[in-house]
This record gives structure tokens, C-alpha cells and sequence, in this order.
């Protein structure tokens, strides 16, 4: 199992699958093994320690309930995700719906300059980006096309694309200023995730039900 694997890396071991194969060569380190037992079950746990490749950790979630583990796990499956977006490009962009509006901005400045009928298609994608801020917006109770608006304003007036939607406040706040941040990779994978979802939904010419047949 994946445990198996994750001891054979930090220990720097290797995995065998008879134990005529156990070779001194194929062993890995540790410095202290020991088990632990804890909450009311009476739960067991071997913990090993001082393992050979260091960087190798366990993150270990208690919780009164299961589903409050599972909610930990998850959370904490997102932090890790972000740590690692980071680690592969430590680019970011401010959040609270900044990028998208500075984005929006863009693509409308861009199809301004376009005279064909492809026109529309940007009109049509940058009316896309600023539903994230409108989105937002409601979720925190204010009013969403008055904040998109006054962001909108705000950002091409004081050129400052770090102003999103302020979820404390009423209006418009400098994600800046507020350590609002979002990982570069992470948004440009949002963005193109969606771009194709429609694009697939576009291709389709026909639906056929099984009324219809």
C-alpha cells in the first residue's frame, strides 16, 4: 500500500517482496521506532523517527468527529496544493477578484480594437471573468454590479489592478494592502479549465433524448 512506499522514501529502504531477497543493502534507517496510543479507543500508532531523508513528515489530524477530519483533510490538501503551486512557479496574483477584473479590463480594451464579428467572443469571455466578482460580491451581501462597477472605475482611474472586493467592508479594498494573494499557477489553470469546458460545450451541434428517438 502507498504506506508501505511513503516508509521505503524516508527511510531510504527498500521494498522486497519475499525475505529471501532481504539484503543488507536493501535496508533503510531510522533512529526511533515506537508506537503510541491514544484517544478513548485506545487507537495505535507506529510513529518512526530520525528517518534518513528528512524532508519526508507525516501531518497528523484529530477531530472530535469524522466529519470534522475529513473537513481538516481538506483543508489541509488545499494548503498543500498551494504550497506547491508555489514551489513550482512562486508567481502570484491578488485575489478577491482582482485578477479577473484586471483581466476583464484587458480583453475589453482588446476588442475594442477589433473590427470583425470576433468582437463579441472577447466581449463574451471578458463578461465571463467578472462573474468571479460578482460572485463575491453576493456572497458577502453587497450589492454586485455596484462594486464591479466602482472596482472597475477604480482600477482604470488610479491604475491600480490590486483592487478587488473587500469582504469585510462595503465596496472596493487593495488586495495589496490586505495580503490577499492567489497563486499564479493555480488561476491560470481555473481560466483555461473553463475556457475548454466551453469550448467542448460549443462543439456540440445536437442534443438527442430518448423522447426524441
Amino acid at each position: 500500500g502507498p504506506e508501505i512506499e511513503l516508509i521505503a522514501i524516508a527511510t531510504g529502504g527498500r521494498i522486497v517482496p519475499r525475505f529471501q531477497e532481504l539484503t543488507q543493502e536493501k535496508l533503510g534507517k531510522a533512529g526511533l521506532v515506537r508506537e503510541l496510543n491514544f484517544g478513548t479507543t485506545k487507537d495505535r500508532m507506529l510513529v518512526i523517527e530520525e528517518c534518513k531523508n528528512s524532508k519526508a513528515v507525516t501531518i497528523f489530524l484529530r477531530g472530535g468527529t469524522k466529519m470534522i477530519i475529513e473537513e481538516a483533510k481538506r483543508s489541509m490538501h488545499d494548503a498543500l496544493c498551494v504550497v506547491r503551486n508555489l514551489v513550482r512557479d512562486n508567481r502570484v496574483v491578488y485575489g478577491g477578484g482582482a485578477a479577473e477584473i484586471s483581466c476583464a479590463l484587458a480583453v475589453s480594451k482588446e476588442a475594442d480594437n477589433i473590427k470583425t464579428i470576433e468582437q463579441y467572443a472577447f466581449r463574451a469571455f471578458s463578461d465571463a471573468l467578472e462573474i468571479v466578482p460578482i460572485a463575491l460580491a453576493e456572497n458577502c451581501g453587497l450589492n454586485a454590479i455596484q462594486t464591479l462597477t466602482e472596482i472597475k472605475a477604480r482600477q482604470v482611474s488610479e491604475n491600480n489592478p490590486a483592487l478587488g472586493v473587500n469582504c469585510k467592508e462595503n465596496g472596493a479594498g487593495d488586495m495589496k494592502e490586505m495580503s490577499v494573494i492567489e497563486t499564479l499557477h493555480s488561476k491560470k489553470s481555473q481560466i483555461q479549465l473553463a475556457t475548454q469546458l466551453v469550448k467542448m460545450i460549443l462543439k456540440i451541434d445536437d442534443i438527442r433524448s430518448p423522447s426524441n428517438m
